[in-house]
């Protein structure tokens, strides 16, 4: 695909969720499909019908095991925020349908315990994960990601 072809493709509609622990901690798993460090906070489409925070505990629940029963919703952020693929990526993910993402992201409140996070789910997205702090979470996520988990942060920090 051309950069032209690229560039008229439409945004993925996408929900994205900063899951936090009582320290005030993220989420972060390690991508099950990458050779690479690649990080990242649950993420995942939004299906027809569903709400950006109905959307946010499904994926979590499907990603990490944890029920809603075990989240507090904190916040959502007011406005979409997207970020375009490496070029490179963009005939191999979603069948080169979509130039990258467009994410409403939520902030959830871990009420659990860490025993109860179980990424061996139906269909595995990750192989570990961990908690990091805000300041330390940037480091560990793909370039494309970075300035998009530097937005969200920068909005929920308050909350952390």
């Amino acid at each position: 695909m051309t950069p032209e072809d690229i560039a008229k493709l439409p945004y993925r509609p996408c929900v994205g969720v900063m899951l936090v622990n009582a320290q005030g901690q993220i989420f972060v798993a390690q991508r099950i499909d990458s050779d690479v460090p690649a990080w990242q906070m649950p993420q995942g489409g939004i299906d027809d019908g569903e709400t950006a925070r109905e959307a946010a505990l499904r994926e979590l629940e499907e990603e990490t095991g944890v029920p809603a029963s075990k989240v507090r919703v904190e916040n959502e952020t007011d406005d979409w925020l997207t970020y375009d693929l490496p070029h490179d990526l963009v005939p191999k993910v979603w069948k080169g349908r979509f130039r990258g993402q467009k994410q409403k992201w939520v902030l959830l409140r871990f009420l659990g315990h860490d025993s109860e996070i179980d990424i061996q789910t139906d269909h595995p997205e990750f192989s570990e994960w961990r908690w990091l702090d805000a300041d330390a979470l940037l480091g560990k996520i793909v370039p494309f990601k970075r300035e998009v988990y530097g937005k969200v942060i920068e909005a929920f920090r308050p909350l952390l």
